[in-house]
């Protein structure tokens, strides 16, 4: 990948953490999703789902992309370990979305716990087909979206002069085939 997108950068400031959070506050009031509960994905998004969740005065969990190998051996930590989400609604929180496949696991982990989650959202999205594939796929299918796209990147890139044509057309022309890229430019193939 020719780009790498560091939402970790923003914890270090505090106006760009509560414009994230009301972000996303923002977008659960417009599309009127209804939460009881917020999650946040280990480890980035847990920073930015206890934000929001502080912002909402709402319960908040986070999920591990698998159990811890010692202790209660939770994938959900702020459960108690007899406990489930006894059918509330949870909105998960994740820093940045690429393929959705961690994402969606961690979907599929608050529904095994008994939640509901219907909405992933994110700071960040390449828009990857691969990744409303994975959202699709679940059952029910989840909805997704983020504050920023990689569309969004680009133009502001390009008008704030932070990148060159040359390296604008290089991102545009992976984005076009983002697993086939990096083989066409003398990369090993990715496993």
């Amino acid at each position: 990948m020719p780009i790498y997108n560091d939402n970790r950068m923003f914890l270090f400031h505090p106006e760009m953490r509560r414009t994230i959070a009301q972000g996303l506050a923002d977008i659960i009031q417009d599309r009127e999703i209804s939460p009881e509960v917020v999650a946040g994905t280990a480890t980035a998004g847990i920073p930015h789902g206890a934000l929001l969740a502080d912002l909402l005065s709402l319960p908040y969990i986070y999920v591990r992309d698998k159990p811890k190998a010692h202790g209660l051996k939770n994938r959900i930590e702020g459960l108690d370990a007899e406990s489930d989400l006894g059918g509330r609604s949870v909105v998960v929180i994740e820093d940045l979305i690429s393929t959705g496949g961690s994402s969606a696991r961690a979907v599929e982990a608050v529904r095994e716990a008994k939640g509901i989650s219907n909405w992933c959202l994110s700071i960040f999205s390449y828009g990857l087909e691969k990744a409303a594939e994975h959202f699709a796929a679940l059952d029910p299918p989840c909805e997704f979206t983020s504050l920023l796209t990689f569309p969004v990147l680009l133009d502001v890139a390009r008008t704030g002069g932070f990148l060159s044509e040359d390296q604008i057309a290089l991102l545009a022309a992976w984005r076009e085939d983002p697993f086939g890229w990096g083989e066409k430019h003398g990369f090993p193939k990715a496993e």
